[in-house]
């Protein structure tokens, strides 16, 4: 699964030599005791190292890698996009290719739209592109609803609430299923940040493959360069 991203260069292409010169790279780095996704374990509840690089114009154009541990593999996505602001109103338009290391059918791309207002944000993903050995996830919705709120001393808390609508086609398994997440975070400057997460579904044991019902409390660090 994947948070979570096809860029092309293209846009790149498409800038001036002035707006590539004020272009901006940045890295990041993490590390975190459980990859959730969507209310879904990504590492068998067992830990994870990431990493990306971003690069963004003054257009709005942006485009980014971000590789992960994932299971026994590793998961890269690539992304691009174009995001802007209308006076308060903030938006993203963008494409995420989750392409894994040693099973090249498992990849999907997801088409993404999302918007800000102050502290509250929403977004839907769609897949319109899937290889075979998830096809039956091509057509899949994902749409949220988020909300976040600066804290004293240097807190912060970020509240989601998500649906998974799964097309469906090939497989009756497939269920509909809403997930919850609630991230506390502590920015510490130079050390970068640390999050601890509660994440939780409406899911039965028997709903998901390797999945339970289980409420899950996670650890993460992560630093931007």
């Amino acid at each position: 699964m994947k948070m979570n991203r096809l860029a092309q260069a293209c846009g790149v292409a498409m800038l001036g030599l002035s707006s590539i010169a004020a272009a901006e790279v940045s890295t990041n780095i993490g590390v975190t005791s459980n990859y959730i996704w969507r209310g879904l374990t990504q590492t068998d509840n067992t830990t994870a190292l990431s990493g990306g690089f971003d690069w963004s114009g003054e257009s709005g154009l942006y485009a980014g890698t971000w590789l992960s541990e994932a299971w026994d593999d590793y998961e890269l996505d690539l992304y691009g996009g174009y995001a802007g602001e209308v006076g308060d109103f903030g938006y993203d338009v963008g494409l995420i290719h989750y392409a894994y290391s040693s099973d090249a059918e498992s990849d999907f791309t997801e088409l993404a739209v999302s918007g800000s207002w102050q502290f509250l944000t929403a977004g839907l993903n769609y897949v319109f592109s899937a290889e075979d050995a998830v096809e039956v996830i091509e057509e899949d919705l994902y749409y949220y609803l988020g909300a976040s709120f600066d804290l004293p001393q240097d807190f912060s808390i970020g509240l989601t609430v998500g649906f998974v609508e799964p097309d469906g086609d090939g497989d009756d398994d497939l269920e509909d299923y809403t997930h919850y997440q609630v991230d506390l975070t502590k920015a510490t400057g130079d050390f970068g940040d640390v999050t601890l997460s509660v994440s939780d579904t409406d899911l039965d044991d028997t709903d998901a493959a390797g999945e339970d019902s289980d409420m899950r409390f996670f650890i993460s660090w992560s630093k931007g360069f």
